[in-house]
């Protein structure tokens, strides 16, 4: 027998998935066929003799559905140097793009990372690194965990770089810039290089101290240049064609002076050049600096863990680097101490401090049995606990690989941003060449012309724009972590802000997901802890979940248990015994009408039922004893989070499995708009899809298996972190806390990130619409001013800055509830 997988496309619901099993099972030779609706994979076991898969993938296709068989892509994020434009990225991501068997090519400029999902059969890593070798740029080592270090000390080696360069350059440019505008505003001028007396050694010594800014600024002519050969110009060929233009065109000039024309003593651009060079410089550092300060939510995280771990082996102790630790390893930890793997305690009790991964404040119990977080903060006992997640395994270890992943995804939205950076140079190459042969042709001079080409080449900044939406995707994404919620990327963060509905699963979400006692009703001549004491020594032999809150109830009271002899199951109906010789029941109405006992209180069994609640009888020796009643008791915040939707303008939709009656009941208890109830645990998908097709977006709230279809089917899944892996791996966004407050913090947050994103749009679009006409000179035109390219340099640099310093304002928003 053979085990294949295929994907499946075309499923819409739980009935597509049984069409597809029924048919793939009558074909002759296959054993079995199990479809996977969230993932949208078909398992089959089959007889290779009897049938084979294109007879299977065609068995598909005529039921009215397409297979194939899936590649097993794989995915990497590569570090990219010398990116310096959001055109840059484009290039990279081109370039990736071409190559045969790459599905995603993704370049995130904001956190300079290429994401590749690629087929390892038709492309290797080293043929990818080589596509971006060849369109300019450097593809580093790809991050690990052992190099994770290293990758931040290259980004802060970068900062320093680029500042000591910044230095060399304001070092050369103040005297420069005295030297040429001095004269002009009266300041005094050394004589041998004052241009009245000495024009030649004035033009000169300009030249000298501009040659030590153009080597500072060299990266901008290294790939200026070579990325406008290659036909993919960026921000750096703009820098590199206009600061070139000052330089050679005052190189022409000195040597107009040298044969004797003094007049040329005027026209020197070499400042122009090394204040553009300075300026621009000034402005790649501020925007270094700002960059690093979006991904500090990931630094905090892998500050959080330990660097050593005390394991025990026997009586001795011994402290090993937390790299070392294996699953199995005893591990001891006292007080005070962080937990420094994920595991589970064997011995000791204490609480722990859960609050930095879960946003949960209030420390949590542990004994033997329960599960300890990596990073969490041990607080006031010693304890020993099996090491069962190391390395990448662990929570917090997923975590930052969520948040890094999240963070360098794109939004939907960055797309119309890339699209226009893709053409935005070359247009603006030509804009500043046409504004030239423009005022030529209007009869102004050539020196004219080069300043309003020199300014628009400078004033124009694709940075601000490529910066745009990653930089606040990164901060939300990041601040999210802060909350407790895990945002997947920048799709869900972006798709939250626009949902009308939020449809919620009941059990485990709205409640807590575990039946408690609720309601003591006695009959005469019975007292409470007589009737509990009956009904919880009747059930203590019973495995039914509404059975053991009765009897965790009676123990939680220290009430002494009776034994039941004779224990017997009714099906549908409840259980019968004998304790201490007399006849008990316990169950529903159909038992007492069965022994035929009256139920005198029919009246206190209605209201429990109305109210949600699970009303049992419990009968001794043929007469009513009273009523215990079991619920699965609401959240304590599922109210409060339900209200504060509805006041943000958000339906709500209940969806469950439980009868009419006692759904109706918890969705009034919270304020619920609409029920969804007797939905069979497959059917919850297409009960989404249904609400989906009235036009409005829907999120889905879940915590198990059965609701991970619905949640892979909505358009932003949302799973509470108590919940099942599998629902949280289907789901776009995780809540650590299980509370469902931080879906109205998820919402919240991707309307905030949103805003902040048009923001940034707004006025990186804006910057560009007003900036390259008034360099052009449409204010000249009019009798205004002329843009000096000195003055258009200092607001292409500061553009970008201000981008992502607006985005860095997300990382103040306070979310309270």
């Amino acid at each position: 027998m053979h085990i294949q997988q295929l994907s499946i496309q075309g499923m819409t619901c739980s009935s597509c998935a049984n069409a597809i099993e029924k048919s793939v099972s009558k074909i002759p030779g296959v054993e079995l066929a199990n479809v996977n609706l969230a993932v949208e994979k078909l398992s089959v076991t089959y007889d290779s003799e009897m049938t084979n898969i294109p007879d299977i993938i065609k068995t598909i296709e005529d039921t009215g559905y397409s297979a194939s068989e899936p590649v097993n892509f794989r995915e990497i994020s590569i570090p990219i140097g010398g990116m310096t434009c959001t055109s840059c990225a484009g290039t990279v991501e081109k370039a990736i793009g071409e190559l045969p068997g790459v599905g995603v090519s993704s370049v995130n400029y904001a956190t300079e990372k290429a994401f590749v999902r690629y087929d390892p059969n038709q492309t290797r890593i080293s043929q990818i690194k080589g596509s971006v070798s060849k369109a300019g740029y450097e593809a580093l080592e790809i991050q690990t965990e052992s190099n994770i270090d290293e990758d931040r000390d290259r980004r802060e080696l970068a900062v320093r770089t680029i500042w000591r360069k910044f230095i060399v350059s304001a070092v050369f440019t103040i005297p420069l810039l005295y030297l040429a505008m001095g004269h002009m505003l009266g300041f005094p001028i050394p004589k041998f290089v004052n241009p009245e007396f000495n024009p030649l050694a004035f033009g000169l010594i300009q030249l000298a101290l501009t040659i030590p800014v153009i080597i500072a600024g060299n990266k901008f002519y290294s790939i200026g240049f070579r990325t406008l050969f290659r036909g993919h110009p960026n921000m750096d060929s703009l820098i590199a064609i206009g600061t070139s233009a000052a330089v050679l065109y005052g190189l022409f000039a000195i040597y107009r002076i040298s044969t004797g024309d003094v007049s040329f003593a005027g026209d020197l651009y070499f400042e122009t050049a090394g204040v553009i060079v300075t300026l621009i410089l000034l402005g790649k550092y501020l925007e270094s600096v700002t960059k690093g300060k979006t991904s500090e939510a990931i630094k905090k995280l892998a500050g959080l863990q330990p660097k050593t771990a005390t394991v025990v082996d026997g009586d001795e102790e011994t402290i090993i680097p937390i790299e070392e630790v294996e699953e199995g390893d005893i591990i001891i930890v006292k007080p005070g101490e962080k937990i420094p793997v994920d595991g589970e305690v064997i011995y000791g009790k204490t609480s722990i401090d859960e609050s930095m991964l879960t946003g949960e404040s209030l420390p949590v119990a542990k004994s033997t049995g329960d599960l300890v977080i990596g990073a969490s903060i041990n607080k006031n006992g010693a304890i020993r606990f099996k090491a069962t997640k190391v390395g990448k395994d662990t929570v917090l270890a997923q975590i930052i690989k969520l948040v890094e992943d999240a963070q360098g995804s794109k939004a939907p939205i960055s797309r119309m941003a890339d699209i226009i950076s893709g053409y935005f140079v070359p247009i603006v190459i030509s804009i500043a060449i046409l504004s030239g042969l423009i005022w030529i042709f209007a009869g102004l001079s050539w020196v004219f012309a080069m300043t309003v080409f020199i300014s628009v080449l400078v004033i124009a900044c694709p940075c601000a724009l490529g910066l745009a939406t990653p930089t606040a995707i990164m901060v939300g994404t990041g601040k999210g972590a802060e909350y407790g919620v895990l945002i997947k990327g920048g799709r869900p963060l972006e798709t939250a802000h626009k949902v009308k509905t939020v449809v919620f699963d009941k059990t485990g979400t709205i409640t807590e997901g575990k039946p408690v006692l609720t309601d003591l009703v006695t009959a005469e001549g019975f007292g409470d802890n007589e009737l509990l004491i009956l009904a919880a020594s009747a059930e203590k032999s019973s495995e039914h979940p509404l059975g053991e809150a009765i009897v965790t109830a009676a123990v939680e009271k220290n009430l002494v248990l009776k034994t039941i002899d004779d224990f017997q199951a009714i099906p549908g109906k409840g259980i019968e015994g004998k304790i201490d010789g007399q006849r008990i029941l316990l169950g529903n109405r159909a038992l007492l009408d069965n022994e035929k006992i009256e139920s005198v209180l029919q009246e206190d069994s209605d209201k429990l039922a109305n109210e949600g609640k699970t009303p049992m009888f419990v009968a001794i020796n043929g007469k009513l004893a009273g009523i215990v009643a079991v619920a699965d008791t609401v959240k304590e915040d599922s109210s409060r989070a339900i209200t504060i939707l509805h006041n943000m303008g958000v339906k709500t939709a209940m969806i469950t499995g439980d009868n009419k009656q006692t759904a109706e009941a918890i969705a009034e208890q919270v304020g619920i708009d609409v029920v969804l109830s007797e939905v069979l645990p497959g059917d919850k998908a297409e009960e989404v899809r249904k609400l989906q097709a009235n036009g409005d977006l829907i999120a889905m709230v879940g915590d198990g298996i059965n609701d991970a279809p619905a949640l892979a089917i909505s358009d932003v899944g949302i799973a509470i972190g108590s919940g099942t892996d599998v629902a949280m791996e289907s789901a776009d966004i995780v809540l650590m806390k299980s509370n469902l407050l931080d879906v109205v913090t998820t919402i919240e947050l991707s309307r905030a990130t949103i805003r902040n994103i048009k923001q940034n749009l707004f006025w990186a679009f804006g910057y560009n619409v007003l900036g390259i006409p008034i360099a052009a000179g449409i204010l000249f035109a009019f009798g205004g001013p002329l843009l000096n390219p000195m003055i258009a340099a200092a607001a292409m640099a500061m553009s970008s800055v201000s981008v992502v310093s607006n985005a860095l304002r997300l990382r103040k928003i306070k979310i309270n509830h």
